[in-house]
């Protein structure tokens, strides 16, 4: 990942954060079941990319390689989740 994608990553990574937890506080009643999908989706992500890393790791991709597909989910679902609270 070149610098300027990481650094956008993280960008796009803390804009979900801080408007999700404005929505959080907006709406407390529907807290809890927000808190629960938004966990799901990282498990889900996470697990998708720990996979994704070890075929990576088993097919003899570098380091490089194997970082990227470890990322790449949770790269992807970060810019939905950006998507998706900007257009409301």
């Amino acid at each position: 990942m070149n610098p300027f994608t990481a650094a956008a990553f993280a960008w796009q990574t803390a804009f979900v954060f801080t408007l999700r937890s404005a929505q959080l506080w907006a709406e407390p009643a529907e807290a809890q079941a927000r808190l629960t999908g938004y966990v799901l989706e990282k498990q889900k992500a996470f697990t998708t990319g720990a996979f994704a890393a070890g075929q990576a790791v088993l097919s003899g991709a570098g380091a490089e390689a194997v970082m990227a597909a470890a990322i790449a989910p949770s790269h992807r679902r970060v810019r939905a989740n950006l998507r998706k609270i900007i257009r409301g």
